[in-house]
């Protein structure tokens, strides 16, 4: 009888060891074959989950409403990394940025100080650091405004809108908004939210 040889085990995947101290800023932009959408938080690489398609969609949404409503000398990015400091480099879905701290079609982060607004888009697995975690560095870098989205279960988006308030160094909330959302500031933004996730086609009857 012939035997047949166990076919080879996939070799266990290999992950950077970080040096002592933890990585740094700079580190993101040396070590090879990182996963898109890597981040650094407190010394620590964290990567991203696949995304969902609520999360896709509404990165795409801010993305674009925010661009056509910003004024001429803001830019919104999406997904791109912010140096806040050497042991912190996260990466907010969507910022908007002081356009004169773009500099290159190479670049690959922005100063934390030159953002004006930081979004994220809450994923299942980030919820503690969006909620808790990545605030508390913006606001220690002093990001004025900060917007936290979230799926309200059915596939509608929630965005809960926060504030530097300025003698205390930290976030207050501002408003929290279902179906429309409208502010005044970084600039003036009214949105129909309920466009993020499109209504079903329901095929005519012939």
């Amino acid at each position: 009888m012939m035997s047949v040889e166990p076919e080879p085990e996939a070799p266990e995947p290999s992950w950077p060891t970080p040096p002592l101290g933890g990585w740094t800023a700079d580190d993101l932009d040396r070590l090879p074959n990182l996963p898109p959408h890597t981040e650094l938080i407190d010394g620590s690489l964290v990567f991203v989950s696949p995304q969902t398609l609520f999360h896709s969609r509404t990165v795409d949404f801010f993305t674009w409403r925010l661009q056509s409503l910003a004024p001429p000398e803001l830019e919104v990015i999406r997904e791109f990394t912010i140096d806040i400091d050497r042991a912190n480099r996260p990466e907010p879905d969507v910022i908007v940025v002081n356009g004169n701290v773009v500099e290159s079609s190479e670049q690959t982060r922005c100063p934390a100080e030159a953002v004006l607004l930081a979004v994220e888009i809450v994923l299942p697995e980030s919820r503690s650091r969006d909620r808790e975690t990545k605030p508390l560095k913006y606001t220690r870098a002093r990001i004025p405004h900060y917007w936290r989205v979230e799926n309200d279960g059915t596939g509608g988006a929630v965005v809960h809108v926060f504030e530097l308030e300025p003698a205390t160094g930290v976030y207050v909330s501002t408003g929290v908004f279902h179906d429309r959302m409208k502010v005044s500031v970084p600039f003036p933004v009214d949105l129909d939210l309920t466009a993020i996730t499109p209504r079903r086609r329901v095929p005519q009857q012939q």
